[in-house]
């Protein structure tokens, strides 16, 4: 049997409430690994399951600190012969940051899955369990192989880089808007339909073990009358980069974009992304361009982020950032 290895974060998956059919006002995180696992004793039938807390939390409160901790104990797991895959238990409000930025740092061909819910543990109908299990079956199929990191919940399998929450509460929360899920897990079978384009990094890109914290990135949320206060705000603060999410193609209020070019001026990396749910952030204004304001591409704002941030770290130039966000 294939070796799984299971790091819990809390979330709502691990949640606990008064009442089994309370779904809000839960404790996220009370319940432990172990507990967690042993409330699915049908995975012991797919795989030698072991595991450890991480974290547990809920995961509104995740840090990029636990983020990169996660990282480095996934290569060192998956270092090993004896690890074929690592699970993840993590709650779903920051899920898609976690894989993304799991997705650029990870340096291996094995699965990682990351998994959680949408209702907690105590809950009539709890999703938890089964997400769980379907995590735990992609992780030991042999297809689920240098996929990138995956999110499986509601039967679904998605790919870090385009997955993300869309509904506040629905257990089919996790969506592709951008091109559909990888595959799907039916009646416990794993059948991928398609492979992602935009792969992780395999090995591109190391950070330090002694890091803990990425560059100051600020994301600003466009909406009509903006007059691009926040934009002197943020880098007065002291941002090395800003993420600007405009309206429809990564538009942006003339006053912003006037703050905008004058941040790049003062050594801030700015990027375009959108307050859209789908498509992709391209050529707009020839003033953007000039400005070297760059674009998100398919990267939603919390993501664009993340590679900024990684980007900034390693002090790639403007040219090579902008060939990033068009390849990762």
């Amino acid at each position: 049997m294939k070796k799984i290895y299971v790091l819990a974060t809390g979330g709502t998956i691990a949640g606990s409430a008064e009442s089994d059919t309370a779904t809000t006002g839960y404790q996220a995180g009370a319940i432990g690994i172990d507990a967690l696992l042993s409330a699915v004793p049908e995975i012991r039938e797919l795989a030698e399951v072991s595991g450890e807390q991480i974290a547990a939390i809920d995961s509104k409160d995740m840090t990029q600190q636990i983020q990169l901790k996660l990282a480095r104990r996934c290569n060192e797991l998956l270092a090993f012969e004896g690890i074929d895959g690592v699970v993840i238990t993590h709650g779903t409000d920051t899920m898609e940051e976690t894989a993304y930025l799991l997705s650029l740092l990870t340096c291996t061909d094995k699965p990682i899955v990351l998994t959680g819910a949408m209702r907690p543990a105590t809950a009539i109908s709890a999703d938890g369990p089964l997400n769980l299990l379907d995590a735990v079956r992609v992780a030991v199929s042999p297809e689920a192989r240098d996929r990138g990191v995956l999110v499986v919940t509601n039967n679904q399998i998605d790919g870090a880089h385009d997955v993300t929450k869309s509904h506040t509460t629905s257990v089919q929360t996790f969506q592709s808007p951008n091109g559909g899920s990888l595959g799907s897990v039916d009646d416990g079978v794993v059948k991928f339909f398609r492979r992602s384009e935009f792969t992780h990094l395999a090995g591109s890109l190391k950070l330090s073990e002694t890091i803990q914290e990425l560059p100051d990135v600020r994301i600003l949320y466009g909406y009509a009358g903006d007059d691009g206060l926040l934009v002197e705000a943020a880098v007065k603060a002291g941002a090395r980069g800003i993420v600007y999410a405009g309206m429809g193609n990564g538009s942006l209020p003339a006053p912003v974009e006037e703050k905008l070019a004058q941040a790049v001026k003062d050594g801030v990396t700015v990027v375009r992304s959108t307050r859209g749910y789908a498509g992709q952030v391209t050529y707009a204004e020839p003033s953007y361009e000039a400005a070297k304001i760059l674009r998100s591409e398919s990267l939603n704002p919390q993501k664009a982020r993340i590679l900024l941030q990684l980007a900034l770290q390693q002090k790639l130039e403007s040219d090579e950032i902008q060939e990033w966000f068009n390849r990762f």
